[in-house]
């Protein structure tokens, strides 16, 4: 049945007629989904040509990859793909086939290639069918160059962008000293030669294609297939990958960063995951709010996690956060939380983390025994953690993420006190070179909103500066920026420590359990620090690399702090909750990262709305 499936889903994606098809066949474990697209717009491939192709593809998918739970095939003019796994509107970045000439020139302008294809990325992403193709003037000797980038129409904008994004950023691991390459993932392909690459005619079906097995997994095989061109060199002509899905639903959680490869490898059995929590035993329940319980679980290998099981409004479709699990679980950085995987059954929707033994750095900073365990260089260390990890996610992972929920809370603490961040339900994740977003929708925190986002809805990374000031004054002295809200003084966390550094008295605010043993020349920097990021105007504020810089060096240059950004006071009192609690969470249904609360200190969530001014 499912190869009658698959060659019914074939027919009908090759007598379309069409650029673009999609289908689907079959139910349950027999369904197939299919995807055909054509290369560019009929200026560059004609519609009579995408048509034989869309023929040849379906023929030769089966011949190459005989009657596989998933395959792609791509060639100069086309591109097919089918799979047993619903993938329509899903970011799928791998298996990915990189290839570029065999000769390597180092005098290549790599750089300026790389420019040139973030232009065209920019231009796809303007355009209805994410298609851009252009020349590109290089600098001497060198004189054109050629490109094209294309993503698959059942993409949205966004998942487009990043898709380009993490192609291009393949090009200094494949392609540095290349003359001409082409990248091709499942959601995406890019191109570019120094000859007109869409004028060159209709690529061969080579007779016998190399064979190349994936040592990394024993679930997939790949077959590639490449041929020579007029010029000499192995290019790309022809490419099929076949993909030997695994149907077992239970996986084990691999400790490899590359092998996470695919959504499939990140999802756990219901099964796997009661009999970890004990049937989500209440003596296993870490913390509750809001978004749902978390539950601390022992795997059978004796590994130990976090277990976030959603409530059942959370709102957000399979696709999406299948997409969004995927993405979350590339952040790989030892001041992130690690997210290790997921389970969908059912009703289920449940989250797996790496367990933290030391809760939230909350339970620590506000409470008035365990506050003492933190001397001045743990404290200073954990300090100097979050702004790494804060780092990580504005510039150095493969994408820009706005975290717009950083607080005390959603900073977790491993066995050795090492900061976490954690809890990316709010994030935002901004596309190639976006700088700024904006939103009518107003989540995050009272105390550690930045005055553009609590009140006009604006954020950037400027944004998470902010909350990083707020916590670091908040680390310092012990007190809470939210806790003003609640009581009758007229002055928060951050215009206190304004006056006092003013009145050249800051470091009377330091928390009383420090007494003497700190040292007075990184308090100060650091209140210096926490300051700069909390002004008003937030193109005064630094960067996260600047704060990093700043901690590290004794030299570094410390401009004197402006006017902090005192917003309590644009907030009526009867917006709170009759509760006291002053956390505002909403579902947001346009790119967020993935519901993922943080594991602990939960019980203070609430849910409401507010409007910005």
């Amino acid at each position: 049945m499912s190869e009658a499936n698959l060659n019914l889903l074939l027919s009908s994606l090759s007598n379309n007629n069409t650029r673009f098809a999609t289908n689907a066949v079959g139910t349950g474990p027999d369904r197939f989904y299919g995807l055909f697209q054509c290369i560019g717009i009929s200026k560059y491939i004609s519609d009579e040509k995408c048509n034989k192709c869309a023929k040849r593809a379906t023929a030769q998918i089966t011949t190459k990859c005989p009657y596989k739970a998933g395959a792609n095939i791509y060639y100069d003019e086309c591109w097919l793909h089918y799979s047993n796994d619903s993938f329509l509107g899903i970011l799928q970045d791998g298996p990915t086939l990189s290839n570029g000439d065999f000769m390597l020139d180092p005098t290549w302008p790599t750089n300026e290639v790389i420019k040139f294809m973030d232009g065209l990325a920019l231009q796809a992403l303007s355009v209805p069918n994410w298609f851009a193709y252009d020349q590109q003037t290089l600098p001497p000797p060198f004189k054109s160059i050629y490109g094209f980038v294309q993503c698959t129409q059942v993409l949205n904008r966004t998942s487009c962008g990043n898709c380009l994004k993490l192609a291009i950023s393949e090009i200094n691991n494949c392609c540095s000293q290349k003359r001409r390459a082409s990248i091709l993932k499942p959601s995406c392909i890019l191109r570019y030669d120094q000859i007109d690459i869409l004028g060159n005619g209709e690529g061969e079906i080579p007779s016998s294609p190399n064979i190349i097995k994936d040592q990394k997994s024993s679930s997939r095989t790949i077959i590639i297939i490449v041929v020579p061109t007029a010029i000499g060199v192995v290019f790309l002509s022809s490419v099929a990958i076949c993909l030997y899905l695994r149907r077992k639903k239970e996986f084990k959680i691999t400790r490899d960063d590359h092998e996470i490869n695919t959504v499939e490898s990140l999802q756990f059995n219901i099964g796997t995951v009661r009999a970890a929590t004990d049937n989500f035993c209440d003596a296993n329940k870490l913390g509750e709010g809001g978004f749902g319980s978390v539950y601390k679980g022992v795997l059978s290998d004796g590994q130990e996690i976090a277990v976030k099981r959603l409530s059942r409004n959370s709102g957000q479709g399979v696709i999406e956060f299948k997409n969004e699990v995927l993405l979350v679980a590339k952040l790989q950085h030892r001041n992130l939380a690690r997210l290790l995987g997921f389970c969908l059954e059912g009703d289920e929707t449940i989250l797996i983390y790496e367990y933290l033994p030391n809760t939230s750095l909350d339970h620590f900073i506000f409470d008035p025994i365990k506050r003492t365990y933190l001397d001045w260089e743990r404290r200073y260390k954990i300090i100097g953690g979050i702004a790494r990890g804060l780092l990580y996610l504005h510039e150095d992972s493969r994408h820009r993420i706005i975290h717009r929920d950083l607080k005390a809370s959603n900073v977790l603490l491993d066995a050795e006190m090492n900061p976490k961040i954690a809890d990316f339900g709010m994030a935002r994740l901004f596309v190639v070179d976006q700088t700024q977003g904006s939103t009518s929708r107003i989540v995050g925190t009272f105390g550690y909103m930045s005055p553009e986002y609590a009140r006009h809805g604006r954020f950037s990374v400027k944004s998470d500066v902010f909350s990083f000031g707020v916590l670091v004054l908040e680390i310092i002295t012990g007190q809470k920026n939210t806790g003003f809200y609640k009581s009758e003084r007229t002055q928060d966390l951050i215009s206190q420590v304004w006056r006092h550094w003013e009145e050249g008295k800051a470091l009377e605010l330091i928390e009383p359990s420090l007494e003497d043993r700190y040292s007075r020349t990184e308090v100060m920097r650091c209140i210096h620090i926490g300051l700069l990021c909390v002004q008003e105007d937030m193109r005064m504020r630094p960067t996260m690399a600047s704060v990093v810089l700043m901690l590290n060096s004794n030299f570094a240059t410390m401009p004197l702090p402006s006017t902090p950004g005192f917003f309590v006071s644009t907030f009526r009192k009867e917006s709170y909750q009759s509760t006291g609690v002053n956390e505002v969470h909403t579902n947001y249904t346009t790119q967020s990262v993935v519901p993922a609360p943080s594991m602990t200190s939960i019980a203070e969530a609430s849910i409401t709305e507010l409007s910005p001014r």
